[in-house]
């Protein structure tokens, strides 16, 4: 009988084993999700022409003929149609900033087109971007070389690039930086959480700056309620717009809003998770892909974000809390503007 039952409680115990092995484990990874937003490209206004001056003459025995208007110079078009697709995927990439993309894009098209003064001027605008001046300027060199004939208003322009050199990103430091970020916590909102930045992005009076190089980026936090801080889950909570396009720097600023909208959870997931909540944020200025100034708050969100310089502007300083919404916020409006505004 003894043994009998030592049998039965070793089998009890592996049966107890295997149930435990089967069970579903959960591990949850912090990944950085940052929300980057940009300044929107301005549509090139088209200004009219001026109206000739009406000059008195006196009267000519000849009928003289009328001065031909200079005709403003134009992009060269890429003649390989394989060569202009890939130009455009490297651009596409450019700006999205995959610099290895660009460069193999661009020298598939080189090998096509050796002397296309588009591809040309597209690597020397990769490579300034990723600071290595001296292939850029010799790129940008071949085509000022290929004249006005060869280049048309590339030729213009990187003679102005050889001209004035490169401005290092290096080089704003000091002259854009972060204001101090506003957040507000909106209560009347029904949909879950809503918190809502006001980020104001700050000038030197006269410096001039190109607003296509400025980026803003946002990495949000929550905090659940078993005490852990976890990084934001999904980018669509996020909605954002600049308060007014286009940049005057009226002023010194500029001012970003952010609309950061938790959903309510079901009660399955906040079983499994625990319950959320906002708990703070890391925002950072960027200028041609360069950190120029960092603001966590709480603070100790710094030493979650890697490789985060010290805050040379408001070091120290905390947000500020508001308690009232700025009086043009309409919370129930949507970000974009009507459908008939966008056309």
């Amino acid at each position: 009988m003894m043994a009998f039952a030592q049998l039965l409680i070793a089998g009890m115990a592996l049966a107890a084993r295997f149930e435990a092995s089967r069970e579903v484990r959960i591990v949850q990874r912090e990944v950085a999700r940052p929300v980057v937003v940009r300044v929107p490209a301005e549509a090139p206004v088209e200004m009219p022409a001026e109206p000739p001056a009406v000059v008195s003459r006196p009267p000519v025995a000849a009928a003289e003929e009328p001065a031909v208007p200079a005709t403003p110079l134009r992009v060269p078009e890429v003649a390989d149609p394989r060569s202009e697709r890939r130009v455009r995927e490297a651009r596409a990439a450019r700006v999205a900033g995959d610099m290895g993309r660009a460069i193999i894009k661009l020298e598939e098209a080189l090998g096509d087109s050796p002397d296309d003064a588009t591809v040309l001027y597209e690597l020397g605008m990769v490579h300034e971007q990723m600071g290595v001046y001296d292939t850029a300027s010799s790129y940008y060199e071949k085509v000022f070389r290929q004249g006005i004939s060869g280049a048309g208003a590339l030729y213009e322009m990187a003679a102005a690039k050889l001209r004035d050199g490169f401005e290092l990103p290096g080089g704003m430091l000091g002259k854009l930086s972060l204001g101090r970020v506003r957040i507000f916590n909106n209560p009347n909102h029904r949909g879950g959480q809503q918190v809502i930045l006001t980020i104001p992005v700050q000038k030197v009076p006269s410096e001039e700056v190109d607003v296509g190089e400025i980026a803003v980026s946002v990495v949000f936090f929550n905090r659940t309620t078993r005490g852990e801080i976890v990084q934001l889950e999904d980018k669509s909570w996020v909605a954002e717009r600049w308060a007014s396009l286009p940049f005057d720097w009226a002023g010194g600023e500029e001012n970003l809003r952010m609309i950061y909208t938790l959903p309510p959870q079901d009660a399955r997931s906040e079983h499994l998770f625990g319950g959320r909540e906002y708990y703070g944020q890391v925002v950072s200025l960027m200028y041609q892909g360069e950190v120029l100034d960092v603001q966590a708050w709480p603070r100790d969100l710094a030493a979650r974000i890697p490789r985060i310089p010290a805050t040379p502007s408001l070091d120290g300083l905390p947000p500020e809390f508001q308690n009232s919404l700025p009086p043009d916020f309409d919370p129930e409006m949507p970000l974009l503007p009507p459908l008939p505004e966008l056309e």
